[in-house]
């Protein structure tokens, strides 16, 4: 199992930024994949980003393409999430999640088994 805390949402104006942290303990953190999902209010949980164990793939939804940028520093056992031009949309609460590259691939939440508590990001216009 691995321990997952967020940090880093709070509450911006439209085309703002922000960095999410992902603090994570409990496994080797280098040979685990993390991804980054969100739950808005009334809407189910729904992929972000995600990111290989070593760095060298990263995956994004077609919503946040091209604005969201997915990181990790393996020494400091934490990956980030870099959101920029954010919309009100992109208001929800975010959670980052470990696991490993499964069957379903890392958009799916199956392939995570640690989940972090989340953080809330409200994007106001």
């Amino acid at each position: 199992q691995v321990r997952l805390v967020e940090s880093g949402g709070e509450s911006v104006q439209a085309g703002g930024s922000l960095r999410l942290s992902c603090a994570a303990s409990g496994r080797t953190f280098s040979s685990i994949a993390m991804g980054w999902f969100r739950q808005a209010p009334g809407k189910e949980r729904e992929f972000v980003a995600a990111i290989n164990w070593s760095g060298s793939s990263t995956y994004y939804s077609d919503s946040v393409k091209g604005r969201f940028t997915i990181s990790r520093d393996n020494a400091k056992n934490t990956v980030y999430l870099q959101m920029n031009s954010l919309k009100p949309e992109d208001t929800a609460v975010y959670y980052c999640a470990a696991g490993f590259e499964r069957f379903w691939g890392l958009r799916s939440p199956s392939s995570y088994d640690s989940w972090g508590q989340g953080t809330q990001v409200t994007v106001s216009s």
